[in-house]
């Protein structure tokens, strides 16, 4: 039975959302982020074992990777939201696709968290991909915890690495834990934070958390201690040059904590958790459009971050990911889409891990809740209870690669134009029409190569309509102004093709065209579309 807002209790929404820790885990591909948030969910409790222990060849098991594709390459290509509770506190984790070519993902999931967890590979530094999403996490102001991962393989200098957060981010890099022994060789931690010598084991490879146990340094053979000797002074040194921990600076992401790991054998994954509830932001008043930050307190608002289909073939399921901001989410609640005025019942909240969802009662503010069948819900919308409420956009990334696509079997077109509305309703890639090329052949943008891959994927399997994609040489788009005039069908070195909202595209082979086209076409306005890559 469908129900009104519930009565807020401004109290109880305080308490738990000062309960949450809602953080992405970014990284360059290959890092480790999948089988982080896997080590995390299981020493949350959340999973009885690790699945990737054993390499990619395992990697069928990775909770958070459902997607063929991601199963068959062994990297993350669908965000997934999971919820886990440690110490009576509330972890929202979102894990991104660490591959450039779904940088757009990345930079929605970014928009819907309160800090980041950064992964940095031992033996490979800081990567392309890492430092483009360490940009995008510092324009918006997010504080960053640095992950130093794979210490049980041979890998770079402990010192060095430390030097090297510091000059990349641009922030003061503060050690909570620090590795005994070289990467590669990885004995155990010296714990800053509680001042405790840790030894380190694994557990069935991996497969379960791993053994602690409290070492006295200065009880050890002198045989024996040498590693925690050198691993003490070295982090003695680093304290004394870079500062203990500062909250604040940590807040105002200009101090960012490291820490080390081998989330594969889960070592130094407890300790993460630990910092995870200790000291990462919960929840704050998120800024709107209008009427200045949404308060905690206010009744419910959120966001839609992301839009997901087909984890379930079964049932063709559609959700929608929610971030709430303010106030109490109950499902059976009507709320409604700030973009389209209609009100929306919530019949259908859930929870989702990988392919796996429980019924979802009750939210607070930094949860995320998957809105099953959602079908008239956008990326972007903005959501409400009672006061209305507009949250920034989440800016669109500018295309880069462009196909046109085409169902190899005439008769499977309906499936066809039912699968390419699907795709782009989640923003797999964005879809661009045209009257000469008509609805049988739709143009595809997209950011990276690996776009189509998945697109072409996915009408297959999930929509039996096996598509032919073929390359066009344009490069880059500019929306076309609504006051334009005279905009042409062609011309030279491009077209003008249109978004399913009736917005104008203007695509050109390379930026020199776009000179002969203003110079063609002084009527027509060209303005830049969204985020650039490089943020």
């Amino acid at each position: 039975m469908l129900t009104d807002s519930p009565v807020l209790d401004t109290e109880a929404v305080r308490r738990e959302a000062g309960r949450r820790r809602t953080f992405a885990v970014i990284s360059h591909p290959d890092a480790g982020k999948s089988t982080l948030t896997e080590a995390l969910a299981l020493l949350a409790r959340a999973i009885q074992d690790a699945g990737v222990t054993h390499g990619k060849s395992s990697r069928h098991a990775t909770v958070s990777d459902w997607m063929g594709i991601e199963q068959e390459r062994g990297i993350s290509i669908s965000s997934a939201a999971l919820q886990l509770t440690y110490r009576d506190t509330v972890l929202n984790v979102v894990d991104t696709p660490g591959h450039a070519d779904f940088s757009e993902d990345t930079y929605r999931v970014l928009a819907a968290v309160d800090s980041a967890v950064m992964l940095i590979d031992a033996a490979k530094g800081f990567e392309p991909q890492t430092v483009k999403l360490l940009a995008v996490c510092k324009a918006r102001n997010i504080p960053i915890i640095t992950v130093i991962n794979k210490w049980d393989r041979p890998g770079l200098d402990a010192l060095g690495l430390i030097d090297d957060v510091g000059e990349r981010t641009g922030m003061t890099p503060v050690p909570l834990t620090w590795p005994v022994g070289i990467a590669g060789e990885f004995q155990g931690l010296i714990d800053l934070r509680a001042e405790r010598a840790i030894a380190l084991a694994a557990i069935g490879a991996g497969a379960q958390a791993a053994e602690e146990t409290d070492v006295d340094i200065d009880a050890l053979d002198p045989h024996e201690a040498g590693a925690w000797l050198e691993a003490r002074e070295e982090s003695g040194l680093v304290e004394s040059s870079n500062g203990s921990f500062d909250r604040e600076e940590f807040e105002a992401a200009r101090q960012t904590p490291v820490l080390f790991a081998a989330a594969a054998k889960n070592f130094g994954v407890s300790q993460l958790l630990d910092i995870l509830v200790d000291v990462a932001p919960s929840p704050s008043p998120r800024p709107s459009k209008d009427a200045g930050p949404r308060a905690i307190e206010a009744p419910m608002s959120g966001f839609v971050f992301k839009v997901q289909a087909g984890q379930d073939s079964s049932h063709r399921d559609h959700i929608a990911y929610l971030r709430i901001c303010s106030g109490t989410f109950e499902r059976g609640m009507v709320i409604t889409n700030q973009r389209t005025g209609k009100p929306f019942a919530t019949k259908y909240a859930h929870r989702v891990l990988g392919r796996s969802r429980e019924v979802v009662d009750t939210a607070w503010p930094g949860d995320v809740v998957g809105l099953v069948n959602a079908t008239s819900l956008r990326v972007g919308d903005s959501l409400f209870s009672e006061e209305p409420v507009q949250f920034p956009d989440i800016p669109r990334f500018s295309p880069e690669l462009f196909a046109v696509a085409r169902a190899k079997d005439p008769g499977r077109y309906k499936q066809f134009r039912r699968g390419i509305d699907q795709l782009e309703h989640e923003g797999v890639v964005q879809v661009l029409r045209s009257d000469l090329r008509g609805d049988q052949a739709p143009v595809l943008a997209a950011v990276g190569a690996l776009q189509f891959e998945v697109a072409a994927e996915r009408l297959g399997t999930e929509f039996n309509a096996p598509t032919s994609l073929d390359n066009l040489s344009y490069t880059l788009a500019m929306r076309v102004g609504p006051e334009s005039q005279g905009v042409p069908e062609t011309f030279r070195g491009g077209e003008i093709l249109f978004r399913s909202d009736g917005e104008a595209v203007a695509v050109f082979g390379d930026k020199w065209k776009i000179g002969h086209f203003t110079k063609d076409h002084p009527g027509v306005v060209l303005e830049p579309i969204g985020a650039a890559v490089e943020q």
